[in-house]
């Protein structure tokens, strides 16, 4: 203690660099801090993930590492960035364009990274706090931004309550924290800690209180429903899961008669779809039908191996009515719109496969109780039933909300069943 008191900051420094477990903990910081910038700035979420690969590079166990690779869990992904880059060689796509489409999908090859960290490190719920703060803070913004439209930084097309980023990304923020505060609130209501099960459902309902008088995406409305389904199936007794479904069904049918702006959210499904079918006016569920029918032929004509990478814009533009027309089918888009079909485009079957098999077998490694199970199943379930609409394992935001989600709660899981299977060891 005293040789510590008498350490000069130099010999401090030099001390913690040649530490594997300060370099750890720095790991761990700027992990929390990716998580926090993430539905703020994708810019600040990029460097400081860049930085937390960096501090792994020090003291990383070269042979441990590349032992976790070997795990399904692992390769799945690999092999997607792997079908990619392969996929550029029989691409008929300007090769800019080809490694472009590439890109997309280099954040799937963190994820085995962030298994392997988080399987040695016990500060993985600090990130899920980080988020879930975050969150909450951006949810008093858009509130603030509602009615002083004056203070959002997103200057062009302004959208109401949206304070950086757009509605899609914020509806699904607040959608994974709203849902995934059940387990931590059950478990408290279970233990007769009453007062901080309070504060939890006070912060999940203000979540939903957002995206029922403020702004939501069509995508969470489909998605909320599904990701309580499954939380309930899973966690919850036949008894608590009826009680649960009457009240959310009590809690939706209050939210419809008091929300004007959601009502206006859910019937713009069926007047899109009308203008579409008769006009074929571009609305946003005409142009989804429209990029998913002409998809589907794509795929058709390429069904093993696909077009190759970066081929969907090229295709679009092919097939493309002339523009002087407003109608859906004179759009060209690079991106269909829906995950599979953005695979199968590109890359066939072969790509399809290993998509399914990724969520699969990240689905699989969530099957059992506890906090970070609960909040990795959902992080799977909701980027499979959102990619229906969207092409989300791809995009920055939720493709990064995917990598980190699975990736820690991944690595917590992992290092739980380590744990317990030490404790039979030593047992036995």
């Amino acid at each position: 203690m005293t040789a510590l008191a008498r350490e000069t900051m130099g010999e401090m420094v030099l001390r913690r660099l040649r530490s594997p477990m300060a370099w750890r903990e720095t790991v761990d910081i700027f992990a929390v801090l990716t998580a926090a910038s993430l539905p703020w700035s994708t810019s600040l979420a990029g460097i400081f993930n860049a930085l937390m690969l960096l501090c792994m590079v020090p003291f990383l166990d070269v042979r441990a590492f590349l032992q976790s690779l070997k795990r399904p869990i692992c390769i799945a992904p690999i092999a997607l960035v792997l079908i990619a880059l392969v996929g550029t060689l029989w691409s008929d796509a300007t090769w800019g364009a080809r490694f472009y489409a590439v890109n997309p999908t280099i954040k799937l090859l963190v994820l085995p990274v962030l298994l392997y960290h988080f399987e040695r490190s016990p500060r993985g719920h600090w990130i899920f706090i980080a988020f879930l703060a975050s969150c909450a803070l951006l949810s008093m913004m858009s509130w603030l931004v509602a009615f002083y439209p004056d203070l959002a930084l997103k200057t062009d097309a302004p959208e109401r309550g949206i304070f950086v980023k757009n509605y899609i990304d914020q509806s699904q923020e607040f959608t994974l924290c709203a849902v995934a505060l059940a387990y931590p609130i059950v478990t408290l209501l279970r233990k007769k800690r009453y007062w901080l099960a309070g504060v939890l459902t006070a912060v999940a309902l203000s979540f939903f209180v957002n995206m029922i008088f403020v702004v939501v995406s069509r995508t969470a409305l489909v998605t909320i429903p599904i990701m309580f389904g499954v939380f309930a199936l899973v966690h919850l007794k036949w008894r608590n899961i009826a009680i649960v479904a009457a009240a959310l069904l009590a809690g939706a049918f209050l939210a419809w008669q008091a929300s004007p702006h959601l009502r206006q959210t859910a019937e713009r499904f069926t007047d899109d779809y009308t203008r579409y079918v008769e006009r074929g006016e571009p609305t946003s569920l005409g142009l989804r039908l429209e990029f998913w029918r002409k998809s589907l032929g794509f795929f058709a004509e390429a069904p093993i191996k696909g077009h190759g990478t970066g081929s969907t814009r090229g295709l679009f533009e092919r097939v493309a009515t002339p523009k002087g027309q407003y109608l859906a089918s004179a759009e060209v888009i690079g991106n269909p719109h829906n995950q599979t079909l953005n695979v199968a485009v590109q890359w066939g079957v072969i790509g399809i496969v290993v998509l399914y098999a990724i969520w699969m077998l990240h689905l699989r490694l969530f099957r059992g109780s506890g906090l970070a199970n609960c909040i990795g199943l959902l992080v799977v379930v909701q980027n499979v039933f959102t990619s229906l609409f969207n092409s989300h394992l791809f995009d920055f935001h939720e493709g990064w909300m995917y990598v980190i989600g699975v990736g820690v709660a991944g690595g917590m899981v992992i290092r739980a069943h380590q744990v317990e299977a030490k404790m039979r060891e030593a047992s036995s």
